[in-house]
């Protein structure tokens, strides 16, 4: 094993040789798999790419049609009505399970840079948080923050399979990220939260089918067995933020079914995902993002779709997220953000939904007023949507609307915010009263890419190319420099521009952002990418 950067303060109590032992025997075992699932992924592109339509497989109805379900949920893991998330910071960890939301996650995925400093510490920060040592001092204000008698229960969000842990090689070859987060969380907090009367829960993510979820299984069971663990202790709930995981919920519920806590509606993602899966239709175009809401056709058929399926298998169906912060400005826009946030949550609990996400501590009570009042009880496992129907054509119906400059200059200033906050080592950063992760921020160049690849016109009959991209581009990038008066920040602006371009301009549709993102982070560091 190599590590190819140095061990900062802490890191020994992380990086120790047992759990590198841990990490590479994980690695030696899983990552063949791995590979072919990703190589698996690229083929299945190309057939969309040439006009295949995804739709529920027929090998797999006897799954969809049995009469199983998954194993009992542990009591804390019962009532999930609002989750908080954000990134693995030690003061944000605090304040998160400090909020009064039932569940926090922990996230080392969409609003976390991976540097090689905040995966570390971020363990190190969850280690403390498990066993309720963690405390934090504002430098700048000397307030003290630490931990509440009642805190949110945890869980934890490893990278995706799509993502390399660059800074640890295993027989030359770069270790999962989602390996990594993984095998250091639960080979050192395992025994420790069971002891607590908790357990080693997980939120995956990006998942395209029920075969990457056998491999999550496969490892949860060689991971329990190894460390002396029960079997059944890890519980993971799986986010359905890709249009072609829609397909195979059941299936993904059966790989998973000793060790599911259900299905969570990762609704950013997933409007990704269509744009990204699709990208070569010209008939799939969608209009400013801001008009992809969750109560257009396909993303209120999917969530429905959600609820129903987990339902019939007596777990979990958890909502989506909620961007909006609170606007202490401006209190007409602010009343009006939380106006839109009531009514999401409560076409959420109304569905069905047993829970919801929120990404700011102030949305808390506002969601969890609704689910109290519309959930009077753990959960609504027992709301099981039979006479609920849905066919292919319905997840795939794209919505209309109108494409506006208004639209495509937000995507260009997203894109430049979120990627200069992601170089500096922040993977989450408010945007325009939003909290912007990297999955708004895919949605955003997903846009660009389409629309210029397509020649979609804007509402004004402008053609969408990249002289309009470049001007825009332009423009936004001047004034977030010249709003920076300590000219800190100019170079992550113009890396951040020089990335959207390369992005925009490419023939062929770049799979994630955070994959040529991260090799800029990795040059940074001076590591070879």
């Amino acid at each position: 094993m190599e590590i190819l950067l140095p061990f900062g303060p802490g890191f020994d109590r992380i990086l120790t040789p047992e759990a590198l032992k841990f990490i590479a025997e994980l690695h030696r075992r899983f990552e063949g798999c791995r590979r072919e699932l990703l190589v698996a992924r690229v083929e299945r592109q190309k057939r969309l790419d040439g006009g295949e339509k995804p739709d529920f497989l027929p090998q797999t109805k006897e799954i969809r049609e049995g009469e199983w379900t998954v194993a009992p949920l542990p009591a804390d893991l019962l009532d999930r009505r609002v989750e908080i998330t954000g990134p693995v910071d030690r003061k944000m960890i605090i304040n998160a399970l400090n909020s009064g939301a039932r569940v926090f996650m922990a996230d080392f995925e969409d609003s976390n840079t991976p540097t090689w400093t905040n995966q570390i510490e971020g363990q190190i920060n969850l280690a403390d948080a498990v066993r309720r040592e963690i405390t934090y001092e504002d430098p700048a204000t000397q307030k003290a923050y630490k931990l509440n008698e009642k805190t949110a229960v945890l869980l934890v969000r490893p990278r995706g399979w799509h993502l390399d842990e660059a800074h640890v090689k295993v027989d030359g070859t770069a270790v999962s990220g989602s390996i990594f987060d993984f095998g250091l969380y639960f080979f050192h907090n395992a025994r420790e939260l069971l002891a607590r009367g908790s357990g080693p829960y997980f939120y995956l993510p990006k998942m395209e089918s029920h075969l990457e979820a056998r491999l999550w299984n496969d490892i949860f069971c060689h991971s329990q067995d190894a460390l002396g663990i029960p079997r059944r202790s890890i519980k993971a709930t799986v986010l359905i933020e890709t249009i072609l995981a829609t397909f195979e919920l059941h299936e993904i519920l059966y790989e998973l079914r000793e060790h599911s806590s259900g299905l969570n509606c990762g609704r950013w993602d997933y409007i990704f995902s269509f744009i990204k899966k699709f990208s070569h239709d010209a008939q799939a175009l969608l209009p400013d993002r801001g008009r992809v809401t969750m109560t257009t056709h396909f993303l209120r058929s999917y969530s429905k779709l959600v609820i129903q399926s987990c339902h019939k298998r007596n777990v979990h169906a958890m909502g989506g997220m909620a961007a909006f912060i609170p606007i202490k400005s401006d209190p007409v826009a602010n009343e009006n953000a939380i106006a839109q946030v009531r009514a999401d949550k409560e076409r959420e609990a109304s569905d069905g939904h047993d829970g919801t996400w929120v990404a700011h501590p102030g949305l808390v009570p506002v969601a969890m007023e609704i689910f109290n009042r519309l959930m009077p009880g753990p959960n609504q496992i027992d709301k099981k949507l039979e006479d609920f129907r849905v066919t292919a054509k319905d997840l795939l119906e794209v919505p209309e609307g109108k494409i506006t400059e208004a639209g495509l200059r937000q995507n260009i200033a997203v894109g430049l915010g979120y990627l200069e906050a992601w170089f500096r080592g922040t993977g989450c950063v408010p945007l325009f009263n939003l909290m912007e992760d990297a999955a708004t921020a895919e949605i955003s160049r997903a846009q660009l890419w389409q629309w210029v690849y397509h020649g979609a016109h804007l509402e004004d009959g402008r053609l969408v190319d990249i002289a309009l991209c470049d001007k825009i581009l332009d423009e936004e990038l001047a004034k977030m420099q010249a709003a920076d008066n300590s000219g800190q920040r100019r170079q992550a602006y113009q890396t951040a521009a020089d990335l959207i371009r390369q992005l925009v301009r490419s023939p062929q549709f770049i799979e994630f952002l955070t994959l040529p993102a991260y090799k800029r982070v990795l040059t940074q560091e001076g590591v070879a990418a």
